[in-house]
């Protein structure tokens, strides 16, 4: 998975896959696969997902690139890149 510490948390790579059934993190190799229930209209795929991290994390979620694209940068704040592995592993089925 590729987690980056940078001064205020850990920013993480995600691909997102918008329209499942399911909200869903899922780990491919060293990629994030995160299914959400939303379309993408309007920014609700990134509303969900900025929420649903929030509650897994306990922690606040924005995103840092990709607004527009499936590719995503998320930035967990005041986290460290061990928390964040270990919240990961948790909740990501593989």
């Amino acid at each position: 998975m590729k987690l980056q510490k940078v001064s205020d948390g850990v920013v993480v790579a995600v691909l997102v896959k918008p329209n499942s059934k399911v909200f869903q993190l899922k780990v491919e190799g060293d990629e994030l696969i995160v299914s959400c229930r939303e379309s993408p209209v309007k920014g609700r795929v990134n509303k969900e997902l900025i929420k649903e991290l929030s509650r897994i994390f306990k922690k606040r979620v924005d995103i840092a690139a990709g607004f527009t694209s499936k590719q995503k940068k998320v930035l967990i704040t005041d986290i460290s890149i061990d928390e964040a592995n270990a919240v990961l592993s948790k909740h990501a089925g593989k």
